[in-house]
């Protein structure tokens, strides 16, 4: 349950009120709340806009499987309990894009560059004793995701600084190369925060193979070079 501390300074409205609270604890008490329990990973990467390469924001995902071969997540601007939810994603096998009209294909990213960089982690829990096997945990669920196809909308555009979700959704993007944006002091600042260090995932993921990437994947890098 939010506290006056955990309400966010830069978004309309105050405290959360007594009865708000009241009536939030009664539901928690009666109703189930399925669709999110079965959340089942926490991932944090960046996403970069379909129509403005390069501008990023950093995203919390929180991710359940839908099927064996169909994820979907929901995104936050931070782990924390005044976070707020900014988009959406949704994970599929290339089996599935494979069947997606060719223009469709054109709206999803692949996820090759953020796993073998080191860029996508899974924040370490850090329970006692327990960071090497989680490191190996994260290897094996980077092995899957690596193969994955994205597709992605924000909705709140708290880079700018908007205090609402404002406009429409706009269509991400993930980044595929090195040079595209200030890798290093992006992630390094991330990696500051969670404890982490992208240098390690890199080496611990150098064996993880990829089938490559769709030629109608990561569209927007590929419009952005055939414009220049």
């Amino acid at each position: 349950m939010a506290s006056a501390r955990d309400v966010p300074k830069d978004v309309p409205g105050g405290e959360i009120s007594g009865k708000d609270k009241v009536l939030e604890s009664g539901a928690a008490l009666v109703q189930n709340f399925q669709p999110v329990k079965q959340i089942c990973a926490h991932l944090n990467a960046f996403h970069t806009y379909a129509d403005e390469p390069g501008r990023y924001v950093e995203a919390n995902h929180y991710c359940s499987h839908l099927t064996s071969e169909i994820r979907q997540c929901i995104l936050y601007d931070s782990p924390g309990p005044d976070a707020k939810l900014i988009g959406i994603e949704y994970m599929v096998t290339p089996s599935i894009y494979s069947t997606l009209a060719a223009e469709e294909r054109k709206l999803w990213h692949s996820h090759v560059f953020e796993v073998k960089s080191g860029m996508l982690i899974m924040p370490d829990p850090s329970v006692l004793g327990l960071h090497q096997a989680w490191e190996v945990a994260e290897t094996e669920e980077m092995k899957e995701v690596v193969h994955l196809y994205g597709k992605v909308y924000h909705l709140w555009q708290t880079d700018r600084g908007d205090a609402l979700p404002l406009g429409e959704a706009k269509l991400m993007t993930s980044f595929t190369a090195e040079g595209q944006f200030d890798f290093e002091k992006a992630v390094g600042d991330r990696d500051r925060r969670f404890g982490t260090d992208w240098k390690r995932k890199q080496e611990l993921r150098k064996g993880i193979e990829d089938a490559g990437v769709h030629e109608d994947a990561d569209w927007a890098w590929k419009k952005r070079r055939n414009s220049m």
